[in-house]
């Protein structure tokens, strides 16, 4: 047993026995953490630190699997809970909020006329889907990236365990950046594609045109362009990726960021479109659940009225500056790199020799975690990023790159480990 995770450990054992995998979300449990050099359990946060159940406090990368935008603890979202806490959390009919919410949503997303709310990303994309099914009475769905644990995604992925077979061969893939391919995805079936849905960026940028070819292509078919934008919204622009590439969608879904990390989802879009959302079934007994909704327009109003959008960019910059630098001093470049959007970037290893990325995810977490930066291997900022944490971070990046290098060049990676390699979940972008 680890000393410095010893109740992290103690405490996995305990939810081991009573929860499947020990955590709620596979992105939280012992399948992305390596056991014996990570905690599992975080007692509290604050800004842009959180503190492990050991009492370990880490600069935290993760952010709420990019969920906290404006960081930990925010005092507006804070105190808007607080008052919205003394009128109730949820009614026998709906609450006002559910209108302001609505509204600030239009008022700020381009493609937004009619919302609707969720809990879970996974809630949005599937009434997204459902609802681009009805409105163009067809069944076939064309992904790219990432969109939740329903069956309607997660069918076309490794993790399709219990998703009958019909479902699955419903839903195709379709790599980013490349029309060609998505072109030939629906000539092959011609006519039977309800809508092209896809993350308008994840790891790499958009090719130059390529977000407005992918919706006339989808016109031209006559399929429905959605956008996830479950990351991307409320942290690339105040309006999503949609809005700081210029080009709208037929629908949009939002979560994470949309609340500062209170459980709430959003689909909004086209009102000819929404409106079958009366004649489908998407309903939800805590949809219009207060406290989450007063967390979103406390955080929404934060967004119009402070420079978020913009600290996350700035921030984001530094490091993938300051990191592709440290690459470069380390001749490192042949495996690591840099890329995404600054308010959401990746370190990006890849397999070289006969050394798994995997294996040297590994060795990364063990070192990052150990100096006291909680990571993923991305870096989700917040609003409270500080210049100290980004120096302390870029600080550890100096002394662990070495570390993945010298894993890589000789064949001391089990010395190095001192935990088991981690295997992946299943490809997600």
């Amino acid at each position: 047993m680890s000393e410095r995770y010893k109740n992290s450990e103690l405490m996995l054992e305990r939810a081991l026995k009573h929860i499947p995998l020990g955590s709620q979300t596979f992105s939280k449990s012992l399948t992305q953490y390596p056991f014996g050099v990570s905690p599992y359990f975080i007692q509290r946060g604050s800004g842009s630190r959180v503190r492990d159940v050991d009492g370990n406090e880490y600069i935290d990368f993760v952010s709420g699997l990019a969920s906290i935008t404006l960081g930990y603890s925010d005092p507006d979202v804070d105190a808007a809970v607080k008052a919205q806490l003394e009128e109730g959390v949820i009614f026998s009919l709906a609450h006002p909020i559910e209108i302001q919410v609505a509204e600030k949503i239009c008022e700020m997303v381009p493609c937004a006329e009619m919302v609707r709310f969720g809990k879970n990303g996974s809630d949005a994309t599937a009434g997204a889907v459902r609802v681009a099914r009805a409105f163009t009475g067809r069944d076939r769905i064309a992904v790219c990236g990432y969109h939740g644990w329903q069956d309607w995604y997660i069918g076309a992925t490794a993790r399709n365990l219990g998703v009958p077979q019909a479902i699955r061969d419903l839903t195709h893939t379709f790599p980013y950046n490349d029309l060609d391919a998505l072109s030939s995805l629906l000539q092959s079936h011609t006519g039977e594609f309800a809508a092209v849905i896809l993350e308008p960026m994840n790891v790499s940028e958009p090719n130059p045109g390529y977000l407005q070819a992918v919706k006339e292509l989808a016109h031209k078919h006559g399929a429905i362009l959605i956008f996830d934008e479950t990351i991307t919204g409320f942290r690339f622009a105040n309006g999503g990726a949609q809005e700081l590439f210029g080009v709208t969608p037929d629908l949009a879904t939002f979560g994470k960021g949309l609340a500062n990390g209170y459980p709430l989802s959003a689909v909004a879009g086209r009102a000819d479109i929404m409106a079958l959302m009366e004649e489908i079934f998407f309903s939800f007994t805590f949809g219009g659940e207060t406290l989450s909704l007063a967390a979103s327009l406390a955080t929404m109003n934060k967004l119009q009225n402070r420079p978020v959008v913009e600290t996350l960019k700035k921030q984001g910059e530094k490091i993938i500056t300051g990191l592709r630098e440290i690459i470069t001093e380390n001749n490192a470049e042949s495996f690591l790199s840099v890329a995404g959007h600054p308010s959401w970037s990746f370190f990006v290893i890849q397999d070289s020799k006969n050394v798994s990325s995997w294996a040297l995810k590994t060795l990364f977490m063990q070192e990052m975690i150990s100096r006291g930066v909680m990571t993923l291997g991305s870096h989700n900022l917040n609003f409270t990023h500080s210049d100290l944490d980004l120096s302390l971070t870029l600080e550890a990046y100096r002394q662990v790159i070495p570390y993945l290098v010298e894993g890589l060049n000789s064949d001391r990676l089990n010395e190095l480990l001192r935990c088991k390699p981690l295997v992946p979940l299943f490809k997600l972008r």
